[in-house]
């Protein structure tokens, strides 16, 4: 049995934690609002473009003389899992539930036969993918000394993506991302990315009636529009990452400062019966003394 100041110090170590989770839990919740903030103005650019891409696709057929980036290589045999994580803990089952979608991708390709490949995004998630995979890491975008990813991240990370496509080092390519629902709520996510899908048919509100012309022809259009809508998917993930990380991390240091106080609480009634016993024993011997004598 503990005895009462191994107790204390418990209890005193326990108080000290449930400070530092406390406070990032509130850092946390002032980050998340700016993080929803951006993730939320971000969306309408994305689907508009989209809308337009869907237009514009809408009006080519495809074939071997259309962009790379639409067409794609002709096969389908090896295929580039981009993984974005963060550099940061404690955020719950953040880091942990994006891997894993990852990772269960990957086994579903290699069942089909095809061969896979990972490009790393943040440190957090390396070490299960390297033990899982340990020859299938082509590249990594190292983020540590980057505050807050932004388009200035989302570009490089394109550029490097359509270099390695450009050198045939794949065929497909996967991004793999949280989608940030709420503070509660981060939805692990895949998406195509290389060869750019082509994007679900504008809406009827949108064409509503309309004619529309293009200068210079649809397919020119279409090759300058998307490597810049490579780079919109990739920062708009890198928004959705940041909002879900800072809800993930806010939850999980709500969670945590309540099991302390949980725990603060059955120390502290230990430490008390523990103490009561202890004063009881001591009358007990006192009392038993006076009578012998």
């Amino acid at each position: 049995m503990a005895s009462l100041k191994e107790l204390k110090g418990r209890i005193n170590s326990v108080k000290s934690t449930q400070k530092i989770t406390k406070a990032k839990q509130m850092v946390a919740a002032a980050k998340l609002r700016k993080a929803q903030a951006a993730a939320e103005a971000g969306r309408p650019y994305a689907q508009r473009l989209a809308e337009v891409m869907a237009s514009l696709s809408s009006k080519i057929t495809v074939t071997d003389n259309s962009p790379r980036l639409l067409a794609g290589t002709g096969a389908n045999s090896v295929h580039l899992l981009v993984v974005a994580n963060s550099d940061k803990g404690l955020a719950g089952a953040f880091n942990s539930n994006i891997v894993k979608a990852a990772l269960t991708a990957a086994r579903r390709l290699e069942a089909e036969g095809k061969s896979v490949l990972f490009y790393l995004i943040g440190r957090k998630g390396r070490a299960v993918i390297s033990r899982n995979y340990p020859k299938a890491i082509l590249q990594s975008f190292d983020t540590t000394d980057v505050r807050t990813p932004g388009f200035d991240e989302a570009e490089k990370i394109a550029d490097e993506l359509v270099k390695l496509y450009e050198d045939g080092r794949f065929d497909v390519a996967h991004l793999f991302f949280s989608k940030f629902k709420n503070a509660l709520t981060q939805e692990p996510t895949e998406q195509q990315i290389i060869p750019v899908p082509a994007p679900k048919a504008a809406s009827a509100k949108t064409d509503a009636g309309a004619v529309v012309e293009y200068e210079p022809d649809e397919e020119e259009i279409l090759a300058a529009l998307l490597p810049r809508y490579l780079k919109t998917q990739i920062f708009g993930a890198l928004l959705e990452n940041m909002a879900s990380e800072q809800g993930a991390s806010m939850t999980a240091m709500d969670n945590a400062t309540r099991n302390a106080g949980d725990l603060i609480k059955a120390l502290t009634i230990q430490y008390n019966r523990s103490r009561q016993a202890a004063i009881t024993t001591e009358l007990v011997e006192i009392i038993a003394g006076a009578e012998a004598l």
